[in-house]
């Protein structure tokens, strides 16, 4: 027997969907934009080759994005006399950097696909070919996110771990982003690559005994007790252009840039991790792939939220 179609059936098959039109897919643009994935990893290359400091910076804007307000491309929006971005938050202000990089992909991409692909969407895609380009695992990456039309400077300042963090304080910034401690040490592992500045480290190089002395020396000469804020020396000294597991060797080696580095080593609750990292390098490239996905996924907007920018830096 054929049952009658209500509306209510209506109603509950539109729900339906509607929550599957709302995910994140992996051809989300495989019609509307066909070349975007190809576009992108054109100027990723070529930006990382120009300077290969640059893929960690993009992998970072990407994460910063996503501990605020979910992967929104909020990070992205410039002040205005009227509107608060995030990028004046302490972990932002002087550090985050690939605007630039962003903004070029975008232009073209417009220029292809106008009013289609989101910031957000060129931000995930960004660090994963970023990632790539270093020599570091591939991942698929699910698409459609829109962009936000808010920012939180507030959140930005609460939401992201700092550099002088421990084990606890990490876990505990990472849970209520939906992660588990075994997924912080392989996001860490992500410091295997780019520079740090001299004010986010200097307490540790003068202060800290967990610290391989001629590791400190050699830092304190571009990072003065008072001065040079802004000088950088890379987070792994051995393979700084090379994404790989040297960074969990130097934490053995007691030569963590960060505090939030080397407590990892040095707690009891992720040593036995950072040790298997260092052994098998293959189970670290795949963890930090996995873990990179469920960072894509948090919270974005999709569906009819948000919106599509067409410039990065500004609401439509």
């Amino acid at each position: 027997m054929i049952l009658p179609i209500t509306k209510v059936h209506f109603f509950l098959l539109f729900c339906f969907l509607g929550t599957i039109s709302a995910q994140l897919s992996l051809n989300f643009y495989i019609n509307s934009c066909p070349l975007v994935l190809p576009t992108i990893k054109t100027e990723i290359i070529a930006a990382v080759a120009n300077e290969p400091r640059m893929g960690a910076s993009l992998l970072r804007l990407h994460f910063h994005d996503c501990f605020v307000q979910g992967c929104d491309a909020s990070v992205l929006l410039d002040d205005t006399s009227s509107f608060t971005g995030e990028k004046s938050a302490g972990a932002n202000a002087n550090s985050l950097r690939g605007f630039d990089v962003i903004d070029k992909i975008k232009s073209k991409v417009e220029r292809l696909c106008p009013n289609t692909v989101s910031c957000a969407d060129i931000l995930a895609v960004a660090a994963r070919d970023s990632v790539v380009a270093l020599g570091g695992p591939s991942w698929g990456v699910p698409l459609g996110r829109r962009d936000s039309t808010t920012a939180s400077l507030s959140s930005a300042n609460s939401d992201l771990p700092g550099p002088s963090s421990d084990v606890s304080d990490l876990a505990n910034a990472f849970s209520k982003k939906g992660f588990s401690v075994r997924e912080v040490v392989a996001l860490s592992g992500s410091h295997t690559i780019g520079q740090a500045s001299c004010r986010f480290f200097r307490n540790r190089i003068y202060n800290e005994k967990n610290i391989d002395s001629s590791f400190a020396t050699s830092l304190q000469s571009n990072c003065p007790i008072s001065g040079g804020d802004l000088n950088l020396s890379p987070l792994d000294t051995t393979t700084p252009n090379t994404f790989d597991n040297v960074y969990y060797k130097n934490l053995q080696n007691q030569k963590g840039l960060f505090h939030s580095d080397q407590v990892l080593f040095d707690d009891g609750s992720t040593k036995a991790q950072v040790n298997s990292y260092v052994t098998n390098p293959l189970s670290f490239r795949a963890d930090f792939a996995n873990a990179m996905v469920k960072m894509g996924n948090l919270s974005p907007l999709t569906g009819s939220n948000g919106q599509i920018r067409k410039i990065c830096g500004r609401i439509n």
